[in-house]
């Protein structure tokens, strides 16, 4: 069974960290890119990150570059997004999802159940 499962939120105060794991199985994680998402009240799905699979290509939306941090462990199967320097506007319901392919594009077709990040002010 192709499954992703988010882990690693919880409530923060601004200015702190935070360390999110997406653990895959059912599939060879270094065979798809992987990317995070987040959700947020009232808000549409926002792509924060991704890592191409093989050759580890990032991508980071502009809204969290400089602070956020994809990783993957391919003999984990998981893939980390390290968020530092957190802000209230990052509290949402994060969300990792398995791309077509080893390339970081839009279109997935698995997603995960998402793990709620609340930074404080």
């Amino acid at each position: 069974e192709v499954q992703l499962v988010e882990s690693g939120g919880g409530l923060v105060q601004a200015g702190g960290s935070l360390r999110l794991s997406c653990a895959a199985s059912g599939f060879r994680s270094d065979d798809y890119a992987i990317g995070w998402f987040r959700q947020a009240p009232g808000k549409e799905r926002e792509r924060v990150s991704c890592i191409s699979g093989r050759y580890g290509v990032t991508y980071y939306a502009d809204s969290v570059k400089g602070r956020f941090t994809i990783s993957s462990d391919n003999a984990k199967n998981t893939v980390y997004l390290q968020m530092n320097s957190l802000k209230p506007e990052d509290t949402a319901v994060y969300y990792c999802a398995r791309s077509l392919g080893r390339l970081c594009i839009s279109g997935v077709d698995t997603w995960g159940k998402g793990t709620l990040v609340t930074v404080s002010s």
